[in-house]
């Protein structure tokens, strides 16, 4: 795997895909690609807005070619989730080394790739929730994409310890329905950060007790959480998914941090799958090293 970051500069173009859903806000699309265009990126045009196909943004074929065609690319940000991102994992593309960014339903994409020892794979804003992003986290993701480098971010720790590894985020539920194929990364020795969206807590509940079946978790260096909802949640919930987690996890003695700044709430931190990252249990703190050129 070539672990160097390509750092991008003013003039190059980058392309947006949707292989997921079908882009249903049009307004929150174009201010993403605003943005972007802000930064003096140039969007390559391929009708991404007009493509329809029952929920999906087009056939499975079509999202399909798309995502090859654009492997040469310098970076790839995927348009927004919903469904269908893994179902071109069944007909197994070919990853190139560009950066590939988005989060939720897009997961499949970005452990897929990472999983088939390629670099570039990034877990941030889709560029319908680009514009949501608070300041700090704008510029977070433009530091990363320009000079190569991030800042740290904080959480509230759950159980004391230092891991030290490659750093793999992804959306809960999805990790969960990659387990058992070849899309699915090895967990050894690697600190995992999982988010999700406005899932009961007894499916949450659920999914960690089908991780600890599986034992992909029994090696791992640490874990985190991010977000678990698309809003504030109230104080009862996050108690109560506060608890699970630690009765889930506790046992596998390792640093727990709980209310990560990723996901699906306004304020998606940014993080490169496969960096050498810290997470620090005592004070809450995650740092991740990015080689880059």
């Amino acid at each position: 795997m070539n672990r160097m970051l390509t750092k991008l500069k003013k003039g190059d173009e980058i392309n947006i895909l949707a292989p997921s859903s079908f882009i249903d806000k049009e307004e929150d699309f174009i201010k993403g690609i605003d943005i972007l265009k802000t930064w003096g990126l140039k969007i390559i045009n391929n009708n991404i807005l007009s493509k329809k196909y029952g929920y999906f943004a087009g056939d499975d074929l079509n999202r399909f070619e798309e995502l090859e065609k654009a492997q040469n690319s310098k970076l790839i940000i995927f348009a927004k989730g919903g469904w269908g991102a893994a179902r071109l994992l069944e007909k197994n593309p070919n990853w190139g080394n560009g950066l590939m960014m988005g989060f939720s339903d897009t997961c499949s994409l970005l452990l897929s790739k990472y999983s088939k020892g390629y670099f570039g794979s990034i877990h941030g804003p889709m560029i319908t929730t680009l514009f949501k992003e608070p300041e700090w986290s704008l510029r977070r993701l433009k530091n990363l994409l320009f000079e190569g480098y991030v800042e740290d971010i904080r959480g509230l720790p759950l159980k004391k310890g230092i891991a030290k590894g490659e750093i793999i985020v992804s959306n809960l539920t999805i990790a969960s329905f990659l387990i058992g194929t070849d899309h699915f990364p090895e967990l050894k020795g690697k600190i995992i950060i999982f988010e999700d969206i406005n899932e009961d807590i007894y499916k949450i509940d659920r999914m960690l007790t089908y991780f600890r079946m599986t034992n992909k978790l029994n090696e791992i260096a640490g874990i985190g959480f991010g977000s678990f909802s698309d809003e504030l949640c109230n104080p009862e919930w996050k108690g109560l998914l506060k608890n699970l987690i630690i009765e889930r996890l506790e046992e596998l003695d390792i640093p727990i941090l709980f209310d990560l700044p990723i996901g699906h709430l306004s304020g998606n931190a940014c993080i490169p799958l496969g960096c050498e990252a810290i997470l620090n249990g005592n004070n809450g703190n995650l740092s991740v090293h990015i080689p880059c050129y």
